[in-house]
């Protein structure tokens, strides 16, 4: 007989196994196992809070293989994810295989590389009841306010909608800064650029203000060209110089929150998408030469601490690529956020010697691309200072003072590697020439430029993240799925990069918020999370923190029923400059599961219906010849249809081209980046594609 091993992630089994040898069995729970009802509240308020667990019908032929493992084993170790929630599956486990809580069956895997195996299964552990009740504090707080706040929404506003502890705080961001930017009034203001000429060499300065150091408002055209005229016959002296050094400093090690920013902004990845990716390098990829094994620590994490051993093989890293003096003289420590739990390092590579160039013919290019970003920004933060001389110059002309600023790189530093993304374009302005006080400089140009003041930018997903971060709102592992919802929900939309509400969006917000304003404060929001914290450091009962709460929600969701009773708010339809065909009337925006149409606003008098204009197709049907749309699944992905669904039910995931093929006679099609492939699945050219595109990405 074996100790039988329960992971999580089925994709950890062959990786763990390998470390561990015969004398364990590891299987997979595939994630929970139980959980409350989908049919109902599912907790017992009256009863204290009392979560109603079920087993989960799509598990149950797993629980029961689980249990016949546990029967035939030598013990149970319970391996699942190092957080609250793993925490919560191995109790859940526990209930389910009958184990003693009070024996030491919890063990915890850090990285699932051969050192971090043997380190957790050396070091078994009770579960951790406080960290158990802390989720299922959050899990029956979350249930309570959506299956209560949900269905009022369905009555007061149309159904298919929900309404979020965390999400609709989230989305309340959004609007509260759109609202900003709709009462934003702009002003005008102007600036004057010179162009200057020191010999050969020309540079950029500003006028700041007068020579006595006053700084210059110009609000109008009229000033400007007042100050352009007094300026054109004026002699330009350098009558001060300051010439010295700074230090760029490099950013921490990846925590979650900013992993999923820095990967936005570089990358182009969503949250979503950046935690799937991560989730894979840290169960575990296999190495061509290595086998299979965890290329980066645990991606949940709000910690910046890293552990010795590994900054020990990162400056051995460095001393042997770069030079002894791209180490910093002290080694550098940051400090991680008070609030964080702290229990787990920073997100860093496992082992530094397998480089991104080392590793990239084993991982798909989005893994690559994330391996790289991590191990990078990992190495960076622990290499020496960038040092730059800097140069500031003050121009006097007549009455008027002009400044110039420039930099140039004495010592790189760790920017021969990795440089953080910025959410603003940042200029600070480029080396300026050999310039003397006192030097006379020839003016090349002045021009006067017309400004507006800006309203504050809309949130883009990277800096939604870091609101939410800074604002101590929900937890890391949740903001992906957090702004997934409400973009599913068409709470928000996309307008390039930015995150902007819809009318939806807004009634939804300012409804919860007139009748629930404190449970969806942000700085309540984020109290309820430090509550919680400490009900998973043993500080606090979760049972207390339950009665706290729903004692204030009860009272505003009883009056709220009372003051919307018979009352229903209507979301606005969208309109549009496109007619209608049969009655004339402006057509207004709908959506369906399909994603948005056009929709005639006298239905039920008149149902025509049009696609939305960027939809339109112009290759018709290739079976019917009707026109085609672009559609929506139900999983969100992008497909074309017929628009004579469903007499005719012709769908394929790229547009057809008209051409068949001439291997199987099937549909030609042409996907989002232009790729010409059959439609057909088992079409001998698509399966030499598919494989002419795996070599590629090797």
């Amino acid at each position: 007989m074996s100790k039988l091993v329960i992971v999580e992630s089925p994709t950890k089994v062959k990786s763990i196994k390998k470390y561990l040898g015969s004398n364990y069995e590891v299987m997979a729970s595939m994630g929970h196992v139980r959980d409350l009802p989908k049919s109902r509240i599912g907790v017992d308020i009256e009863r204290g809070f009392k979560p109603q667990y079920t087993n989960m019908p799509d598990k149950k032929a797993l629980i029961g293989k689980l249990c016949d493992a546990a029967a035939n084993s030598d013990g149970v170790l319970l391996a699942t994810d190092p957080d609250r929630e793993g925490e919560a599956i191995s109790w859940h486990l526990a209930q389910i295989l009958g184990l003693d809580l009070n024996e030491a069956n919890r063990i915890s895997f850090n990285e699932i590389t051969e050192t971090g195996i043997k380190a957790g299964i050396a070091k078994p552990h009770k579960i951790d009841l406080n960290l158990v009740d802390a989720q299922q504090a959050r899990r029956v707080l979350d249930r309570i306010v959506g299956y209560k706040l949900s269905p009022f929404l369905w009555k007061k506003v149309k159904s298919g909608l929900s309404a979020g502890r965390v999400q609709t705080v989230a989305l309340r961001l959004v609007v509260d800064r759109e609202r900003e930017i709709e009462k934003f009034v702009s002003e005008e203001y102007w600036t004057i650029d010179a162009k200057f000429a020191s010999g050969r060499k020309v540079f950029e300065a500003k006028l700041y203000g007068t020579a006595k150091g006053e700084k210059i408002e110009i609000s109008n055209e009229a000033d400007a060209e007042k100050i352009v005229n007094e300026l054109n016959n004026a002699e330009y002296i350098v009558t001060s110089l300051k010439k010295g050094t700074r230090t760029k400093q490099p950013a921490p090690p990846f925590i979650t929150s900013t992993l999923q920013q820095e990967a936005s902004r570089k990358l182009g990845f969503t949250g979503q998408r950046t935690m799937k990716v991560a989730q894979q390098l840290y169960e575990g990829v296999d190495i061509e030469g290595v086998g299979t094994t965890g290329l980066i620590t645990y991606m949940r994490t709000d910690s910046l601490r890293i552990s010795e051993e590994a900054r020990s093989a990162a400056n051995g890293y460095i001393t042997s690529n770069y030079g002894k003096n791209y180490l910093p003289e002290k080694p550098r420590y940051f400090k991680t956020k008070s609030g964080a739990q702290d229990a787990h390092e920073a997100i860093r590579p496992t082992d530094v010697y397998l480089s991104p160039e080392r590793v990239k013919s084993s991982l798909t290019q989005e893994q690559y691309k994330l391996y790289k970003l991590i191990w990078e920004r990992f190495i960076a933060s622990l290499m020496a200072a960038c040092i730059q001389n800097t140069v500031n110059a003050e121009i006097t002309a007549d009455e008027y003072l002009f400044k110039a600023s420039g930099y140039s790189v004495k010592f790189d530093g760790f920017t021969v590697l990795y440089e953080e993304g910025k959410d603003d374009a940042e200029n600070d302005g480029g080396a300026l020439p050999e310039i003397k006080e006192g030097e006379a400089l020839k003016l090349k140009a002045l021009t006067p430029n017309q400004h507006f003041t800006q309203p504050p930018a809309r949130y883009t997903e990277p800096t939604l993240i870091k609101a939410l971060d800074d604002n101590g709102i929900g937890r890391p592992s949740t903001y992906a799925p957090i702004i997934s919802n409400i973009l599913q929900r068409e709470y928000i939309e996309r307008e390039k990069k930015s995150l902007k509400p819809t009318e939806l969006g807004k009634i939804v917000t300012d409804l919860m918020v007139e009748h629930f304003k404190k449970i969806f404060d942000v700085k309540f929001t984020a109290g309820l999370e430090v509550k919680l914290d400490q009900i998973g450091a043993g500080e606090r009962s979760w049972i207390e923190t339950m009665n706290e709460f729903y004692g204030d929600f009860d009272v505003l969701y009883k009056k709220a029923e009372k003051l919307m009773d018979g009352k229903r708010v209507k979301v606005p339809d969208i309109e549009t400059e496109v007619l209608c065909d049969k009655c004339g009337k402006k057509m207004v925006v709908k959506s369906s599961r399909f994603g948005k149409f056009l929709a005639c606003p006298g239905y039920p008098a008149c149902k025509n219906t049009k696609p939305m204009p960027e939809d339109e197709i112009t290759e018709p049907c290739p079976k019917c010849g009707a026109k085609l749309i672009k559609r929506l699944s139900k999983k969100g992905k992008k497909f074309y249809g017929c628009s004579n669904y469903p007499a005719c039910d012709f769908a394929a995931p790229g547009i057809p081209t008209g051409e068949k093929c001439s291997e199987c006679g099937s549909y030609i099609i042409k996907g989002i980046r232009g790729r010409k492939y059959c439609i057909n699945a088992e079409c001998p050219t698509r399966k030499k594609a598919t494989e002419g595109r795996a070599k590629t990405n090797e």
